[in-house]
């Protein structure tokens, strides 16, 4: 069997379609782009400036990042290499693999859409950073 390759946080674009007259829509139609299947959606907003949301990994869980509106930065760790995202574009998302630590800064107005490969498991999530560089 051979060994999955690496995976690191990456920019993935999406398909926008229309233009400046009639509005955009963004679609995750043609899926076969996107690294796995989407399992969860869920969406995160209102969060303030001053608080930072993440601060987590998962064991098995990977995600897209989607920032909808608004400003989202991200900080991803994995394997000691350092990452720095800046989302606000929203046919464009940000790939998070498993085992990567991330770590998010919202604007005032952002609203982050995220497309998730497992269900909702506390047992997937790793709250411990410490633990986290263990791995």
């Amino acid at each position: 069997m051979t060994p999955k390759k690496e995976q690191y946080p990456e920019l993935i674009s999406l398909p926008q379609f229309g233009d400046s007259t009639t509005g955009f829509l963004v679609s995750t139609q043609k899926a076969g782009n996107l690294p796995f299947a989407i399992k969860r959606v869920f969406w995160v907003q209102q969060v303030p400036p001053t608080y930072r949301r993440g601060n987590h990994a998962g064991y098995k869980t990977e995600e897209i990042l989607i920032a909808l509106q608004g400003r989202v930065e991200v900080q991803t760790e994995q394997k000691a290499r350092q990452q720095f995202f800046v989302l606000n574009q929203p046919n464009e998302g940000l790939y998070i693999p498993a085992k990567c630590w991330i770590s998010l800064t919202f604007s005032a107005d952002a609203l982050l859409l995220v497309l998730a490969s497992t269900d909702y498991d506390v047992q997937d999530i790793i709250p411990d950073y410490d633990k986290f560089r263990q791995l």
